[in-house]
């Protein structure tokens, strides 16, 4: 049952993005670094002798369309959302058929992304609240506080600021159980925003000075843990010449009494 819903998902929402598949590869003048990345995973594509393979092809292919932030050009960035969406699709199918959550979960984030990008909310939201629910059932922590920020945001650009407020506690309540500052510093920055919309701007300015702290903590974190691998290494520089010179003096010892 379970597969025929995504089969159904597939049909409603993957067809009209196909039917940009040939134009799209055709027309689009990819950015050469890009371009030869893309045109190898296809060449390989070719090549790929089982379901497995592919939808792996698939997805590497959907993660090089995805760059489609760094591309100025608007019509081309269409096209390659466009093609994600065409390619993330593909993948979806073969994942669904081999019971790949973690693939399923790629593709429902690679949707989430493209259709918010495309200001398609409903899509958007719905696709990473199927993310969000592969991560429970899994009771996979990080991805489930992931997609509680990308739900919180698709929910305040849509206005929706009490349900936003809702994700947001949640995702801060498990970055602290689960002991991620780094987690904890996004949701912070993430408050800032949506105290912004609300016109708190107290909150907002307390929200703001939480993620500074958390950010220097972890800039300071890592900079101890730089200064101590530094003196460790430091220190077996030390001990190494010292040793080398017992060695050789009990070599010479011996060779002596021999």
């Amino acid at each position: 049952m379970k597969k025929f819903s995504i089969l159904i998902i597939i049909l409603l929402y993957g067809l009209k993005s196909s039917a940009y598949t040939l134009y799209a590869d055709s027309a689009i003048h990819q950015p050469s670094a890009i371009t030869t990345s893309i045109d190898s995973l296809k060449q390989q594509l070719q090549l790929a002798g089982n379901d497995t393979l592919k939808s792996v092809i698939y997805s590497q292919i959907v993660t090089e369309y995805l760059n489609y932030d760094k591309i100025s050009d608007s019509r081309i960035k269409r096209l390659y959302q466009s093609q994600a969406l065409n390619y993330t699709y593909l993948a979806l199918h073969l994942y669904s058929g081999l019971s790949d959550t973690t693939g399923l979960r790629f593709c429902f984030n690679s949707l989430a992304k493209v259709y918010r990008s495309q200001k398609k909310y409903p899509q958007a939201k719905w696709f990473i609240l199927q993310s969000n629910t592969l991560s429970r059932i899994k009771k996979d922590i990080p991805n489930i506080m992931a997609s509680l920020l990308v739900l919180a945001n698709i929910k305040m650009e849509i206005k929706d600021y009490s349900l936003a407020m809702r994700d947001l506690n949640e995702a801060l309540a498990l970055s602290k159980s689960d002991h991620n500052a780094k987690v904890e510093s996004t949701v912070q920055e993430s408050y800032v925003l949506l105290y912004t919309h609300l016109k708190n701007y107290t909150k907002a300015d307390i929200a703001a000075k939480r993620h500074d702290f958390i950010e220097d903590s972890l800039l300071k974190g890592e900079e101890n843990l730089i200064a101590k691998t530094q003196d460790s290494l430091q220190t077996k520089k030390k001990v190494y010449p010292i040793s080398r010179r017992l060695s050789k003096a009990n070599y010479s010892t011996r060779i002596a009494s021999l």
